[in-house]
């Protein structure tokens, strides 16, 4: 008859093989998730190019007004006179978050908490990638690494 102890051993071992075999798959998912990240944010830039393509990419400003975005929407290039309204919900409540802080700044964990998320890492990664999106497109400032913040000469941004 197996000892209580060698059943606890074997059901550990067969329990954390479990684990390694979801980690591996939760790894592989991860890494398919985010290529298809980088596929969708590559795409929104091409297709927020100027029409030209036979020259370089240039960065121009466009003139055209710009209404309320929708979920999904590409984070456009910020400017005078661009208010947050334009960005897409998620982004939005981001820049409000940090705007209520006046001239603090908040790391992504804080950010999630202060976005009714759970501090869990799939949801703090989102946070962190929308806010490094807004801070490569002028939105927000990131002085110390991880650390956003509105800049100080918007008085806030939106």
């Amino acid at each position: 008859m197996p000892s209580v102890m060698g059943l606890l051993e074997e059901r550990e071992r067969a329990a954390r093989q479990r684990v390694e075999v979801l980690q591996a798959e939760l790894r592989e998912a991860e890494a398919v998730w985010e290529r298809f990240v980088i596929a969708r944010e590559t795409v929104g830039q091409v297709l927020a190019e100027p029409g030209d393509r036979r020259q370089a990419p240039v960065a121009v400003v466009d003139d055209r007004p710009v209404a309320g975005a929708v979920r999904g929407s590409v984070v456009p290039v910020w400017r005078d006179g661009l208010e947050a309204v334009v960005l897409a919900p998620d982004y939005r409540r981001i820049m409000e978050s940090l705007s209520r802080l006046g001239d603090g700044a908040m790391d992504c964990r804080q950010l999630a908490v202060a976005l009714g998320l759970q501090p869990v890492p799939a949801k703090v990664e989102g946070v962190r990638s929308k806010a490094k999106r807004l801070v490569a497109r002028g939105w927000l400032a990131e002085q110390n690494p991880g650390m956003f913040s509105v800049p100080v000469s918007r008085g806030g941004g939106s």
